[in-house]
């Protein structure tokens, strides 16, 4: 196992086994060495057949302990967990042959070199090596999205707004709030969460919508929003931390996280209308076909406490969970999970990761980052000699 801390982030593979602006707290601890932290996993015994059958994978990260998971399905049939260290490791998306992750001070950009029916290691059908690092700042990155030009756009909490890679500078800002009277380092209203409609950034959850530094704490409990960035327009609101909105099939998706619900938008009525319940604090969201991976972080003391989460979850005689559901979206099932446990009370994003069956990534601190060399090239073969 690899466990040298870069700067930024290490590699740990470990096979088969936050919003910063929203802790303040935390910067005064003495730093923990995540290299060293536990974590235990656990998942419903149909999980690994459920991701086989359909091809599916998915990157899971906390950004509490600098993980990203690939979880996928291995030769055995056995659910297969790959991890990676990158501090603070918040919003991903991902597809076959790419994944974005926003991390403490930069987005990478992980490339999967393998080519179609192509293994490694005996066993991975995808290699995911980091190719670019942009140096961002501290901007507490929130979601990603990627247009369909192939550029990445992303959620700048700390600004509220919504940004792009500047080649020159921290970022580009290209919307905000009409409610956020300018740009400046304050988290005004915790804008978070971002859906992408036809390759392009559409719908945007924010808390509240404070135009005053670190206003958002104060309106948890029902200040939230849903904002279509084209019309500037709030089309959902009443709610309660909201987070995680994806357009799916015609149907506005998101996590109303204070209430513990996964639900949808009723454009009529600007509400929210709840479809399933789930234990915990929901954040991070990704659907494909008829199911949702919804992801569960354990509230935390002050920051989270007085919500209505805390009602349902006692009502329920349930405790909270750190971890992934997958729903069905017809009808509100729980249809697998995955559990975790140990150093680890808090997940942010989830990211399917069709066509992919079994995945690793490359860390920074590995010998086969220098020796796993792959490239490109135009220059024609060679006629034999005669």
């Amino acid at each position: 196992m690899d466990t040298g801390l870069d700067a930024v982030a290490t590699g740990a593979p470990a096979p088969a086994q936050a919003d910063a602006a929203a802790e303040p707290t935390q910067a005064k601890q003495a730093p923990r060495d995540i290299t060293k932290l536990k974590v235990e996993k656990s998942c419903s015994r149909g999980l690994a057949g459920w991701l086989g059958q359909h091809r599916l994978s998915l990157a899971i990260t906390s950004y509490q302990t600098g993980r990203i998971y690939l979880v996928g399905s291995d030769k055995q049939g056995r659910v297969s967990f790959f991890e990676r260290i990158f501090e603070r490791a918040m919003g991903v998306v991902g597809n076959a042959q790419r994944i974005y992750l926003g991390g403490l001070y930069q987005l990478w950009r992980f490339e999967n070199v393998l080519r179609p029916n192509e293994i490694i290691h005996g066993q991975f059908d995808k290699c995911y090596v980091p190719r670019n690092a942009q140096t961002i700042g501290d901007l507490d990155i929130h979601e990603l999205g990627i247009r369909k030009n192939g550029k990445v756009v992303f959620v700048n909490t700390k600004y509220s707004c919504l940004a792009e890679l500047s080649q020159t500078h921290s970022f580009k800002a290209i919307w905000k709030p009409k409610f956020v009277s300018k740009l400046a380092p304050e988290d005004r209203c915790h804008l978070n969460g971002l859906a992408m409609v036809d390759g392009e950034p559409k719908y945007v959850t924010a808390v509240c919508k404070s135009d005053s530094v670190d206003g958002w704490r104060d309106r948890r409990r029902d200040g939230g929003v849903v904002i279509d960035i084209d019309t500037d327009e709030i089309v959902c609101e009443g709610l309660s931390m909201p987070h995680s909105p994806r357009w799916h099939n015609g149907r506005l998706w998101l996590l109303n996280a204070g209430t513990g619900q996964l639900g949808w938008v009723d454009f009529e009525k600007k509400a929210f209308v709840p479809h399933a319940f789930v234990p915990g604090f929901a954040r991070g969201l990704s659907i494909i076909g008829n199911v949702a991976a919804v992801g569960l972080s354990k509230p935390r003391n002050q920051r989270f406490e007085g919500l209505q989460l805390d009602d349902e979850l006692k009502k329920r005689d349930a405790d909270p969970w750190c971890g992934v559901q997958i729903i069905s979206l017809t009808n509100g099932d729980v249809m697998n999970w995955i559990r975790f446990e140990g150093d680890i009370s808090e997940i942010f994003d989830i990211s399917f990761l069709p066509n992919v069956k079994h995945p690793m990534m490359i860390g920074l601190r590995t010998a086969e980052i220098r020796d796993l060399i792959t490239f490109e090239s135009d220059i024609p073969a060679e006629a034999p000699a005669a």
